[in-house]
């Protein structure tokens, strides 16, 4: 980090060790930003508030359902809506719920998470480097979003997914690609949150 500091005026690291992250921002002399680790995706999360607040105008008192693995995305999203008035509902099967204090409501039957919810959010149930694909597959298969589900939100609900997203998996691909779909606007905001990010920490 002592090194590298001095060749750059901010890092950027996406690691499969959320500790060598913090090692690494312990030792840097520059700001260091998580891109990803298993167990956060702050950055994703930032994205994620600019596109509500983008299709609704303000944040305050939206709901949010997460629904299926209660992942870095999940968690990332709970802890920072939190402190902007963002309900985030996470629905999950058993053994992969998001931990309690996280700041997400957990609600176990997806179909009532997603009751009145602003958007509807979902994730690849299958991570690069995970084992035992099948029986998680198989416990998520009850989370999928699809128009049946879709249908137990708001009127005014968009989808959301942080892309790359395998349709007919844990999203279908008529709301992937349908008209309540913010998810490529969500992907392009991922370029504007982090230049705002970048702008912030180096010429703060």
């Amino acid at each position: 980090g002592r090194v590298l500091s001095r060749y750059v005026h901010a890092i950027v690291f996406r690691s499969g060790s959320h500790e060598r992250v913090e090692e690494l921002a312990a030792a840097a002399a520059v700001p260091v930003v998580n891109a990803l680790t298993p167990e956060h995706h702050p950055c994703q999360a930032l994205a994620d508030l600019l596109t509500l607040r983008e299709r609704f105008g303000s944040l305050e008192g939206l709901r949010v359902a997460f629904v299926g693995d209660g992942n870095n995305v999940a968690r990332s999203l709970a802890l920072l809506g939190r402190h902007v008035g963002v309900e985030v509902v996470v629905s999950s099967p058993p053994g992969l719920e998001l931990e309690a204090g996280a700041g997400a409501v957990l609600v176990a039957d997806p179909a009532e998470a997603v009751a009145d919810a602003d958007a509807v959010y979902t994730d690849v149930w299958i991570s690069m480097g995970e084992t035992d694909a099948a029986a998680k597959r198989e416990a998520l298969a009850p989370f999928r979003v699809d128009d049946a589900l879709l249908a137990r939100a708001s009127d005014r609900a968009i989808v959301l997914h942080c892309l790359p997203a395998h349709p007919g998996e844990e999203i279908t691909a008529d709301v992937l690609y349908g008209e309540r779909s913010a998810v490529f606007d969500q992907a392009e905001n991922r370029l504007h949150a982090q230049k705002a990010l970048l702008e912030l920490l180096v010429h703060e």
